[in-house]
């Protein structure tokens, strides 16, 4: 009966299949969170430079809205 509950104990030692799919859950939701936070904190920058890189490609030339303009104020596109 103890080489019994000897071997049990040896297996269930030896088996980290689900400590492994723990571990790997962890990794991928704090990739996820560093995802999250780069892309809230460089959302407006993208935008604006999305919005330069599309007033280039029409030909135009783009003043960036100024530093003290309310939140959601673009820049302006002017052709030329």
């Amino acid at each position: 009966m103890r080489s019994f509950f000897a071997t049990i104990a040896s297996r269930l030692r030896r088996d980290q299949r689900g400590a492994t799919a723990v571990e790997y859950g962890i990794m991928v939701s704090l990739i996820a969170v560093v995802i999250i936070v780069a892309v809230t904190m460089l959302g407006g920058t993208l935008k604006e430079t999305f919005n330069s890189v599309q007033c280039s490609v029409k030909g135009g030339t783009y003043t960036a809205a100024a530093a003290g303009s309310p939140a959601g104020t673009a820049g302006s596109c002017s052709k030329p």
